[in-house]
């Protein structure tokens, strides 16, 4: 259900809700000994694989998200490496969203530790929003989990009450309204806005445009000029508390992965098409939910149970699936320059993932001042309309020709939507 409006409310009824921490809180929820320890939540816990989720109290000790474990170990001795339990992740959020839809049944999951409550429609049953968003927090520590904490934002849009809900953490409770927005903003930069990276803040700066209020300020039709079209209106809109943002398809990330049979692993070439056709199928499933990505990630296991992880983030958002390999290859050379081993990619591979996130809707995509793609986005997405109506292999790119059959699509654990089919 689709609730955007362009029509700015008056009250501040929109709750974010984003739980803190939350694969490594889930880990400490089941396992008493885990608390207050500092846990780093990994896809494989080899020596050089990738923190994707350090506890509250590893974050203290400065261990962040994309950090290699064994730079982690070296700056906190003491933390707790673990393997990703995708179910139990799963299982928590599903009770999570159960407390929320006792309160309203516009509840929105954005991803597996972000939801939305839509209270708009609710104003008879719920009047007091800080009250709400107390017993949310009180619900979800008895009904669901005593460690499991979260921050909750509170604003007339979805927007901002996500911005609201990164203003405290953890367990931090945050409304912005009327009467506050300029104030709370003013403690911002262009770049803590959710969905303005590097580029974008350059093309608001070049325009004269150096912090978020001024954005907040400044005329549609000019920001219309400046970001070259409808995402003019969409910023405007979003900080003048209209609703743009309240939709219910949207993914955290998305993974492929290939285990590789002892007959694929023969030659350096089948490897690097898989790696290309993985690449293809995020490309696919990015331009069927119109989005870009920010961040690229990818693991490969190796026979001798070693594993090579990296992640990657970029400035500018890319859909292109060979724009994601070449990025990837990039990024191993560096390795095994740096390194001085062997490359990366070798017959003695045996698995292989690629996986994307830190999406950008494809409307709030900003091309550079110098070049634009836009062209290039509409012609894939063109040739992706053509697939679905005719067939997969009636209509191939030159990148996508190869001996092996097309690679099944696989969804990784950062995705909720298929949770949420028949609930």
């Amino acid at each position: 259900m689709n609730q955007n409006s362009l029509n700015p409310q008056s009250e501040s009824r929109v709750l974010f809700i984003d739980m803190n921490s939350f694969f490594a809180s889930c880990e400490q929820q089941v396992n008493y000994w885990l608390r207050d320890r500092p846990v780093g939540v990994c896809v494989y816990t080899g020596k050089f694989s990738c923190i994707i989720a350090p506890s509250i109290e590893a974050k203290k000790k400065g261990i962040k998200t994309g950090m290699r474990l064994n730079e982690a170990i070296l700056l906190c001795p003491d933390l707790v490496p673990l393997e990703t339990n995708p179910a139990r992740y799963r299982d928590f959020h599903t009770k999570i969203i159960k407390v929320l839809k006792k309160y309203s049944n516009d509840v929105i999951p954005k991803s597996i530790d972000e939801a939305i409550v839509n209270l708009h429609n609710y104003k008879l049953v719920h009047d007091d929003m800080i009250s709400v968003a107390k017993k949310i927090k009180q619900d979800i520590h008895t009904e669901v989990g005593d460690w499991l904490k979260c921050s909750i934002g509170i604003a007339p849009n979805a927007f901002l009450a996500k911005l609201a809900s990164d203003v405290q953490k953890p367990d931090g409770l945050t409304i912005i309204d009327h009467d506050n927005i300029d104030n709370v903003l003013s403690k911002m930069r262009l770049k803590d806005l959710p969905g303005i990276a590097g580029n974008m803040a350059e093309r608001l700066q070049a325009a004269g445009i150096q912090t978020p209020v001024q954005l907040r300020h400044t005329s549609p039709e000019r920001l219309r000029i400046i970001c070259k079209g409808v995402v003019g209106d969409y910023w405007h809109s979003r900080l003048n508390f209209a609703e743009v943002d309240m939709k219910d398809n949207d993914y955290k990330s998305m993974q492929a992965m290939r285990h590789l049979s002892a007959v694929q692993r023969k030659t350096l070439y089948t490897i690097e098409e898989i790696l290309l056709s993985l690449c293809l199928t995020l490309e696919k499933r990015m331009v069927d939910t119109t989005v870009f990505c920010q961040t690229i990630g990818f693991h490969a296991r190796y026979e001798n149970n070693f594993s090579y992880s990296d992640t990657i983030h970029i400035s500018v958002p890319i859909q292109d699936g060979s724009e994601l390999l070449n990025a990837l290859k990039k990024r191993m050379k560096h390795y095994e320059d740096a390194n001085k081993c062997e490359p990366v990619l070798n017959t003695n591979i045996i698995s292989l993932s690629v996986y994307v996130g830190d999406f950008v809707d494809e409307n709030m995509v900003q091309y550079g001042m110098f070049e634009d793609n836009s062209k290039r986005d509409k012609l894939r997405k063109t040739v992706y309309a053509l697939k679905g109506k005719f067939g997969l292999d009636k209509l191939i790119r030159a990148a996508e020709i190869k001996e092996e059959e097309y690679v099944k699509d696989v969804i990784g654990f950062g995705s909720i939507k298929d949770l949420h089919d028949t609930m």
